[in-house]
């Protein structure tokens, strides 16, 4: 994980807002289809609620991705993603070692 990738990637309030909805789903999103991967949300229901188009949400993802900080999976035709707790604890605690 490299901290400088994460700090960009959360320096976009829309991306922070996605990345803390993906934190706890259950409370920011529908139920799933059944062939969903565990604590995955489709892209769509993301795009839903940021209310911008799927060209900006896509890049916001890529963005979250590349810092390690959600992964996605390709269901069919749909992706979901995901938060990954363990590089969001990973940086905090290195945040933690460096103040």
């Amino acid at each position: 994980m490299d901290i400088n990738t994460v700090i960009s990637a959360l320096a976009n309030p829309v991306r922070l807002d996605i990345l803390s909805w993906l934190k706890a789903p259950e409370r920011h999103f529908p139920p799933q289809k059944d062939t969903a991967p565990e604590g995955g949300i489709c892209v769509s229901h993301i795009r839903e609620k940021t209310g911008l188009s799927q060209p900006t949400i896509s890049l916001y993802l890529s963005t979250l991705s590349r810092a390690g900080l959600v992964s996605s999976q390709r269901v069919g035709q749909w992706t979901y993603y995901r938060y990954e707790r363990d590089t969001a604890q990973a940086f905090l605690d290195a945040m933690a070692e460096r103040l």
